[in-house]
């Protein structure tokens, strides 16, 4: 661990510790307290047809409806990311947003926008349903290292919106 000291609004000097481990620029000052929720919007447009093939297809017509078109139907999906942690003592924030915008450009927004859900790895054995859309996009971010995942929300329509995560029951394995 490294000191180094920085005058404050009184003129005085303060003591910062912080962590070395990381070189450069990028040093993080240490990290105590209570948890800091951050939340974070992102917009994406998607595709997907709700349609098991473990049903026939008047089955998957009385369970899904209108949402089981062979031609599926898009949805401009409001994705809102919260994630959680204490206040790091050098930034004063939970996560640099530009880390979280970035991780989302290219774990979420460059993998689902203007994509048909129903064809991707990650529904090859699941109904693309906001549910399991939502499940994955938790998934996905638990890979971000700057800040723990807290909750996922997934707004599908002005109507319909679905969240996942640490509050609501997640268990172990998803």
């Amino acid at each position: 661990m490294g000191t180094a000291s920085t005058k404050i609004a009184s003129g005085a000097k303060a003591r910062i510790d912080f962590d070395q481990s990381m070189a450069g620029l990028k040093s993080r000052a240490i990290k105590t307290g209570p948890t800091v929720y951050l939340t974070r919007r992102y917009r994406l447009s998607a595709s997907h047809r709700l349609h098991s093939e473990a049903y026939s297809e008047e089955q998957n017509q009385t369970v899904y409806g209108k949402c089981n078109n062979p031609h599926g139907h898009g949805h401009n999906y409001g994705i809102v990311v919260t994630v959680g942690g204490p206040v790091n003592s050098h930034t004063g924030m939970v996560c640099d947003l530009g880390e979280l915008d970035g991780f989302a450009e290219k774990s979420l927004l460059q993998r689902f926008d203007h994509t048909n859900l129903n064809t991707l790895d990650a529904f090859s054995q699941a109904v693309p349903t906001t549910e399991n859309f939502t499940r994955e996009v938790y998934r996905i971010f638990q890979e971000f290292v700057g800040a723990r995942v807290i909750r996922i929300r997934i707004e599908e329509t002005g109507n319909n919106s679905f969240e996942y995560g640490e509050e609501l029951g997640r268990t172990k394995t998803i």
